[in-house]
């Protein structure tokens, strides 16, 4: 892999062993976890691919509730990989997981049902978060569906202002788009259908929304 520079999972690399922590303390785990395998809504024999699988810690919650579908990931950070793994292994899951360059992913055009991604989105800067959208159209079957949540346009006063909390460790220049409430557009103009927000949840420190969309055919 190509050295590349990208933001890690809490915006520095000394943290990422504390993301779940962090997430636990932050955010409605459970329940913003279930919507989002709610919205995938897998069904057995599936291709369906994590953009960004983190601590993996949807890839189990996806495979514990369809063993039969054909799930892989795909991450930049050779350090969260690792962490990855090792969370799979305890849960006795075989999960196939992939780094890539941060340009191309290494996936044939066409290759998947379904693709997801939660919380990476808000840590690319606008060229990056179009160009991963595009390749996301890539491997997309046609009629294929995307499921993005992460931090989406701010439902109050208060949730604008504790999102600071996020934009002091990830940056201001990529998180400001999705707080504007830009993520929708940034779909579309990848080549994406029918793109909606679907439903947020209000957390402590910002509006974390879920967005759809699909490939023509």
């Amino acid at each position: 892999m190509e050295n590349k520079t990208y933001i890690p999972a809490l915006g520095y690399d000394f943290l990422s062993e504390y993301y779940d922590l962090t997430i636990k303390l932050t955010m409605p785990e459970k329940k913003f976890r279930a919507k989002l395998i709610d919205m995938i809504e897998p069904l057995s024999g599936e291709s369906i691919l994590e953009f960004g699988f983190g601590t993996a810690q949807n890839l189990i919650l996806l495979k514990q509730c369809r063993p039969e579908a054909l799930v892989q990931g795909v991450d930049i950070d050779p350090k969260i990989k690792s962490i990855a793994e090792y969370k799979l292994r305890k849960h006795n899951l075989e999960v196939p997981l992939h780094l890539y360059d941060g340009k191309t992913l290494p996936f044939a055009d066409n290759s998947f049902d379904k693709v997801f991604s939660s919380l990476v989105f808000h840590q690319l800067d606008a060229e990056t978060k179009l160009n991963c959208l595009k390749e996301l159209f890539r491997v997309l079957k046609p009629e294929g569906m995307l499921v993005i949540a992460d931090w989406g346009k701010a439902k109050s006063k208060w949730m604008r202002f504790s999102f600071y909390a996020v934009q002091l460790l990830d940056g201001f220049k990529t998180t400001n788009d999705n707080v504007n409430g830009l993520m929708p557009q940034f779909i579309s103009d990848a080549g994406f259908l029918d793109v909606e927000e679907e439903d947020f949840i209000n957390t402590m420190i910002g509006t974390y929304s879920y967005y759809t969309a699909i490939k023509p055919e």
